[in-house]
């Protein structure tokens, strides 16, 4: 079999970003594609001061279905876990080629800025008895990877833009006869793209650190054999309000392994990301918020008999998200910085 190139969009010099564009308002609009593989979401997610965590999404083509819907789910403090996941028809989807303007059914998110100041988003969504009423107040500018994209071949890519890196919010959220006048921190980015991702990608990690004076994002993707197991390392590190850091020359590494039961897959107990000259990241998994074993998702799975063999030949594919300590070391400007605490990171591995 052909192997396949990924190819990253960084702009230089190697795969880094020595001037970093600013985000337009454009990218974080609709780009609607006419393919069976096209997909587009808006996804946010805030940690409430009250421990909650909440997590909503609003999907024009949802990256597996190809279908338009709508996720809203809460992590309670004690661990339970609330979802919500509603689907809808493309009639249902409505949503603007010049900014965040996106509405699907009754849900919606919305974008408004003014001259010098960072965006805010408003997201209202709905469905049966939980209910966001939110706003996210920009604290760092929008970011991109270089050029937003990773192309596999000719014709497939992901596209990956963040219009809120670190935001304030405040608003209500509403779960059964439950009402939180919600205050934290949150995120906010957009993904779009054409293409099979369970063809393409073997893995990803995702996270973020909220310290008071930095806010570092990363992603590690790893993609199949047959697209050579190339890995796309993208980080950025922001210090106040400025993005000083834009690189994929991040290194990852994992372990010991720990089996979870739920997700019918090991997971690593420990991740360690290290920029040389830049930073290094070390984070301990306290607890296992939430896991899920995709395999689960196959009605067939429903005889446990056959079970074993759809793992022999489809893998343990699964989600993790991870309730973790880290340690952050930075050096910039001559100055050395150590940053501690607790952060939400999460793993997905599709084989």
């Amino acid at each position: 079999m052909k192997q396949i190139e990924a190819v990253e969009t960084w702009t230089g010099p190697g795969r880094t970003d020595a001037v970093i564009t600013p985000l337009g308002p454009e990218e974080n609009a609709a780009h609607p594609l006419s393919h069976k593989h096209y997909f587009e979401h808006w996804y946010f997610d805030a940690k409430l001061d009250d421990g909650h965590v909440v997590v909503g999404f609003l999907q024009a083509s949802e990256l597996i279905t190809r279908k338009p819907g709508v996720e809203i789910h809460v992590y309670k403090p004690d661990g339970q876990k609330l979802s919500v996941v509603k689907g809808y028809a493309d009639a249902d989807v409505n949503a603007s080629a010049a900014g965040c303007d996106v509405s699907v059914g009754a849900n919606f998110c919305r974008a408004e800025s003014s001259a010098g100041s960072l965006p805010v988003h408003t997201i209202h969504l709905a469905e049966e008895d939980m209910r966001f009423d939110l706003t996210f107040k920009s604290e760092v500018p929008g970011w991109k990877p270089g050029g937003g994209q990773t192309r596999y071949g000719k014709e497939d890519f992901f596209a990956w833009v963040v219009p809120a890196p670190r935001a304030s919010v405040e608003g209500t959220v509403k779960f059964g006869d439950t009402v939180l006048e919600a205050r934290g921190i949150g995120y906010h980015d957009h993904n779009w793209g054409i293409g099979d991702m369970k063809r393409i990608i073997d893995r990803w990690y995702w996270g973020r650190i909220y310290a008071e004076d930095f806010t570092l994002l990363y992603a590690y993707v790893m993609t199949t054999k047959r697209y050579g197991n190339a890995c796309s390392t993208p980080l950025m590190l922001a210090h106040g309000e400025e993005v000083i850091l834009s690189t994929g020359e991040m290194t990852l590494d994992t372990g010991p392994s720990v089996f979870n039961a739920t997700g019918n897959r090991e997971y690593p107990s420990r991740v360690a990301i290290r920029v040389p000259g830049e930073l290094e990241l070390r984070l301990d998994v306290r607890d296992v918020i939430d896991a899920h074993d995709f395999v689960e998702d196959l009605p067939v799975v429903r005889n446990r008999a056959i079970k074993p063999l759809v793992n022999r030949f489809v893998g343990r594919p699964g989600y993790f998200r991870f309730d973790s300590d880290y340690a952050l070391h930075i050096e910039h400007g001559g100055e050395s910085y150590d940053r501690s605490g607790r952060t939400l990171h999460e793993m997905v591995a599709l084989r």
